[in-house]
Formats: structure tokens, sequence, C-alpha cells
């Protein structure tokens, strides 16, 4: 392997695994920056010395054994120095004088999950919601200021700089790196579902790049609703996010095709679609609506998943019932994006014209304003009505909004289609 190519395995490597080197870290030094810091070292280690003796065989683990021995000497430092690590408390005395390897093993334990752990601490009620989501992405999903401000619809300035405030605030606070008990979990939760939320959905549809979906996001945000799920198993929408994310990832194998160009979801392969997981998403919907959650946000949304789901063929699908689960959760959660959605229920229920004022009436809207679904579903709508001419414009449009190269061929070649349609 060349060092042009060990640079390239590094830089895949460390995509997916900072977010778990970071949430490890920072509970054993009780700071996200440092907690960063250190893994940056680890990185650094890695440029450093992989290309000579090459990448090895458990990366990750290279990686978080490489920032643990930082941290230990971090912490090692700090004492030396008067200054040590105040979170870390008189606990550590005496392991601080035995060996590397005692020190870092007394520092891990076996209760709850790092990540999910990182996850409370960054949502804590010091932060805005705002705040709190844009930190956990930007720790925890990976994702970019820029990626993290698609997913807002508000400028990166505004995400960067929330980032840099909650980390200043979270110092300052000095919050415990934990997962909080009873009244105190319960208020975290809607932002850590929220968090959740939107890590799955940008790897479902990837805002940026050549990839139509970022797969890991999802696995990730699945495994962390999983535990979430285990940890509070009486709370109905909890339930509900879970069903969405896994009727939703039960068609990531039919949603692209063998040269990794979009497949929209009246035109794939339901046989590719994945049993097993929309099994367990019916059986959490199932679980939500027990526990009396059916018309929560994430209920509502993975009740119309189930829908797709349910029907063998895209001719079967209950489009009255989605347009019907739609308008709730318009009731429930007013947003425009979800109205949008609406209006494609109302389409294929009632036909294009009758969505099409509700479609129109949101062009204004400047929450949407660079939102490219706007111009896409306006464009199908005015395909569908003939209006070729206008519906070329529209698929133009959202072509140049969105940031996705897959995204932005697929709605090139439906403006061509618009095109080839139009009589001479």
């Amino acid at each position: 392997m060349t060092k042009h190519d060990t640079h390239r395995a590094i830089d895949a490597i460390w995509k997916i695994e900072s977010p778990r080197l970071i949430a490890t870290v920072a509970r054993m030094v009780r700071d996200l920056d440092l907690a960063e810091e250190l893994a940056q070292d680890a990185l650094v280690s890695a440029l450093e010395q992989w290309p000579r003796e090459g990448v090895p065989r458990n990366p990750g683990a290279w990686l978080t054994q490489a920032a643990k021995h930082r941290a230990v000497d971090r912490i090692r430092r700090e004492r030396m120095a008067g200054r040590k690590l105040e979170a870390l408390g008189k606990d550590m005395e005496g392991l601080l004088e035995s060996d590397d390897d005692r020190l870092i093993d007394a520092l891990d334990d076996d209760i709850g999950d790092d990540m999910l752990r990182l996850i409370f601490t960054a949502c804590h009620p010091a932060l805005s919601i705002e705040a709190r989501v844009a930190l956990t992405l930007r720790l925890l999903g990976g994702l970019t200021t820029d990626e993290i401000a698609r997913a807002f619809l508000v400028p990166e300035a505004t995400v960067a700089q929330r980032i840099v405030r909650a980390k200043r605030s979270l110092a300052d606070e000095a919050v415990a790196y934990e997962v909080p008990r009873g009244d105190a979990l319960k208020e975290r939760l809607a932002s850590v579902l929220r968090v959740l939320y939107l890590i799955f959905n940008e790897g479902y549809a990837a805002t940026t790049g050549g990839d139509w979906m970022r797969p890991a996001l999802c696995d990730e945000a699945q495994r962390l609703g999983r535990i979430l799920a285990e940890l509070m198993p009486g709370e109905a929408e909890v339930h509900g996010l879970v069903a969405l994310m896994e009727i939703q990832a039960s068609r990531a194998g039919a949603r692209t095709g063998p040269d990794g160009q979009p497949i929209l979801l009246l035109d794939q392969d339901r046989h590719r679609w994945d049993r097993l997981l929309i099994g367990r998403g019916l059986a959490a919907l199932e679980r939500t609506e027990r526990l009396g959650g059916a018309h929560g946000p994430y209920a509502l949304q993975a009740a119309i998943a189930a829908c797709h789901a349910r029907a063998t063929r895209a001719d079967d699908t209950d489009w009255p019932r989605i347009a019907a689960l739609y308008a709730e959760l318009v009731e429930v959660v007013p947003s425009p994006v979800v109205e949008l959605n609406r209006a494609v229920a109302v389409s294929m229920s009632e036909g294009p014209d009758a969505a099409l004022p509700i479609v129109e009436a949101l062009i204004g809207e400047p929450a949407l304003r660079d939102y490219h679904l706007l111009p896409s579903v306006h464009g199908d709508l005015l395909f569908r009505l003939g209006r070729m001419d206008e519906a070329r414009e529209a698929f133009l449009r959202a072509a140049r909004m969105t940031r996705n190269e897959r995204e932005r061929t697929l709605l090139e070649s439906r403006a061509h289609a618009c095109k080839a349609a139009t009589p001479d």
C-alpha cells in the first residue's frame, strides 16, 4: 500500500471511528474539548506510524488505545502540576501510581454506552435545543458544520457558533458526563430523539457528496435508538422513533441501482426490502400504540412508513390514509416540510391538481428558500399536469440547489424527460 493509499484509508477509518473515540475519551477526562484534542493526537500518531508499519488489523482499537494512553499522560501531568482534573475525584489518587494499562482499565466501566452517555451530556438543559442537537451531531454523528446547517436549513456560520458556545457552556457549568436519572432523563429525551432522527436522516439521504446514502450513519442511529429503547422501555416516542428508523432502513437495498443512482420509492423493487427490519419496525410501532403514543410525531411518521411497508406493490399503497396521517402530523408539529410531504400524499390520493395549490402556497416560505425538494415536488406535479416547460424549469432549479451529486443527476434527467416530452 502506498503512502497516499494509507492516508486515504486513515481518512476513511477516522470518519467511522472518531465519534466512538471521542465518546470513550470524554468519559475518561470529562472534557469535550480535551477529548477531541486527545483523539486528534491519536490521529496524528496514526498518520506518522501507519504509513511505515501498515494499517493495523483493528484500527479502531489502535486509535482508542492511543488516545487512552494520551489521556493517562494528561491526567498525570495535571496532577504533577497541581492542576489535577477535578472531575476525576480523589478516587484516582492510588490508581495514578499504577501502570498505564491498570489505570486505563480502572477508567473504563461497563455501565451504559459511551456514545449514549455523550448524547445525554451534550443534550444538557444548560444548552438551547438547537445547540444540543448541533453539538451531538458534530461529536457523535461525524457530520460537518455544513451538513448540520443543511439539516437545520440555517447558515453554516450559525451552526459553527452554536457548537463553540455549547462546548463553552458545558465547561462553564461543569456538566457531569453521565446518563441522567428520573425527571432529568425525561427532560432531555426530546432533544436526544431529535438528534438520532437527524443523524438517521443524514444517512438515509445525504445532503452532500457523491453518495445517495451514508449507511454507517443510519446504522449508528438505529443502534443508539435500540439502546435508548432498552433504557426507557416505557417511553412511547422512543419506540416510535425506533419503528420509523427500522422501517425506513428496510428500503436501503432497493434505493440505489448498480451504478449508485437513486431509485425513487414508487419505482423500487419491494422484494429487496428487508422484511426482518420491517417486522422489527412494525413490532416497535405496536409497542408504541400499546403505550398510548400513537399520536406522537415519530409514531405518526412510523405509521406513514408502515403504510408503504405493508403494500406489496406501489399501486396497493393506502394514500388516503397517508394523507390523513400527514394532516395529523401537521397539527402535532407544524412545519413547511411536513406540509410539503402532505402535498405529495394528497397528489397521490386526489390527483396533482388538488396538491398544486398546497405546494405553490409554500414557494414563498423563508424556511424552504434553499430546500431543493420544494421545486422538485413542484416539478413533479407540473409534469403530471402536462405543463412540461414549467416542470423542466422547476427540476433544473432543484438540481442547482441540491449538493448531492447523485440527486443532481436524477433531477437533471427528469428535466431532460420534460424536454423530450414537449411536443414540437
